[in-house]
C-alpha cells in the first residue's frame, strides 16, 4: 500500500481513537519521551546553546528515528502500517484532552468555584492561576485552547501528512522539548534556545493552517480575519499570534493583555481589540471551534498528502516518457 494511502486510513483512525478515548491513562509514550529526555538533559546540561543544541538532536532526532525504523519494518504489511498510523496518531494528538480539561475548568466557573478552577488551571496552561479572577481564568483557558489547537492537533496533522509516522513523533517530541526547556528561565535561557528555536519552526505551517480554518470555522470570518491581519504580528510568539489573533476574532472577544507565569509578569497586547471580555460561555464555544479546526485539518492533510503523491507520480511519468 502506498504511503499516501496508508495516512489517508490510518490518520482518520487515529483521530477517532483520540475522540472516543482521550490521551493513553497509563503509559503515555510523550510520558516517557518525557522522562527520557529529562535524563539526557541531566547528562548533557551546560549552560550553553551548543550543547543544548546536541540535546534537541539526540532527543528529537532520535524519536524521530526509532518512529522510522518503526514504520520501514511494517512497511511490507499494510494492515500493520495503517494501525502503527494510527497508533501514532491518536498518541500525539490531544485534541479531546484539550477540551476536557478547558470544560472541567469551565464548569467549576459556572459553579462558582474559583478554588477549584484556579487548580486545575496548571493542568492545562503554566500560568500563575493565584492571582486570576474567573474573567481571567476564562481568558486563559480560550488563550490556551487556541494555542494548543494548533499544536497539538493542527501541527502534528500537518507533520504526518509531510513525513508519515516520523513527521508524527518528530512534531510532538520537538513541541514536548519545548516546553521542558524552551522557556525564558535562567537555566534555560541559553541551553532551551535551540529546542524553542526548532519548536517555532516546525510549528510555523500548523499554526497557519489553524488560522485559516478558525476564519472558515468561526462564527464571524470577516472579524477572525481582520484581528489576524491587524494583531498578530504584534504577539511575542510568531505562531501563537496569528492562532490567538484568529480565534479572538472568530469568537467577537478580546485576548491578551497582562498574565504571569511563575511569578514573571509579561504585559502582551490586546488581541482584537473591537471584542468584547471573554466570558465563562466562551470556554464551550471555544471548544467547540477548537473541535471544527481538528476535523478540517484532518480532511485538508489527507487531501494534501494524496494530492501532492498524485502530483510526483504524474511528474515521474513524464519524465518517464521524455
Amino acid at each position: 500500500m502506498r504511503a499516501d494511502r496508508v495516512f489517508a486510513y490510518g490518520a482518520p483512525l487515529g483521530l477517532v481513537g483520540d475522540l472516543l478515548l482521550g490521551d493513553p491513562r497509563r503509559g503515555h509514550p510523550v510520558a516517557a519521551f518525557g522522562r527520557a529526555a529529562g535524563a539526557v538533559e541531566r547528562v548533557l546540561w551546560r549552560d550553553h546553546r551548543g550543547w543544548g543544541a546536541l540535546h534537541t538532536a539526540v532527543c528529537a532526532g532520535g524519536a524521530a528515528l526509532a518512529a522510522a525504523l518503526l514504520a520501514r519494518g511494517v512497511r511490507v504489511a499494510p494492515a500493520a502500517s495503517v494501525a502503527l498510523t494510527a497508533a501514532a496518531t491518536w498518541t500525539v494528538v490531544g485534541g479531546t484532552s484539550l477540551g476536557r480539561e478547558a470544560r472541567a475548568i469551565g464548569a467549576a466557573l459556572e459553579a462558582g468555584d474559583v478554588t477549584r478552577a484556579r487548580a486545575r488551571l496548571p493542568h492545562l496552561c503554566g500560568r500563575d492561576p493565584q492571582s486570576l479572577d474567573e474573567r481571567q481564568i476564562a481568558r486563559a483557558v480560550v488563550e490556551s485552547v487556541a494555542e494548543n489547537t494548533s499544536d497539538a492537533v493542527v501541527g502534528a496533522l500537518v507533520w504526518g501528512a509531510v513525513a508519515g509516522v516520523p513527521g508524527l513523533v518528530g512534531f510532538r517530541a520537538v513541541n514536548t522539548l519545548d516546553a521542558m526547556v524552551g522557556h525564558r528561565s535562567p537555566r534555560y535561557r541559553r541551553f532551551g534556545w535551540a529546542s524553542a528555536r526548532l519548536d517555532d519552526l516546525a510549528g510555523w505551517p500548523g499554526a497557519r493552517l489553524t488560522a485559516a480554518l478558525a476564519v472558515l470555522a468561526g462564527d464571524d470570518p470577516r472579524g477572525a480575519v481582520r484581528a489576524w491581519r491587524a494583531d498578530a504580528h504584534r504577539h511575542p510568539s510568531p505562531n501563537a499570534g496569528p492562532v490567538e489573533a484568529s480565534f479572538a476574532g472568530a469568537l467577537g472577544v478580546r485576548l491578551g493583555g497582562t498574565l504571569a507565569y511563575g511569578g514573571r509578569v509579561e504585559h502582551r497586547p490586546v488581541l482584537h481589540g473591537a471584542g468584547r471580555p471573554v466570558e465563562v460561555a466562551d470556554i464551550e464555544r471555544a471548544v467547540r471551534l477548537s473541535r471544527r479546526v481538528g476535523l478540517l485539518a484532518l480532511g485538508v492533510s489527507v487531501a494534501g498528502r494524496l494530492l501532492a503523491t498524485r502530483g510526483a507520480r504524474r511528474v515521474r511519468g513524464r519524465e518517464g516518457t521524455a
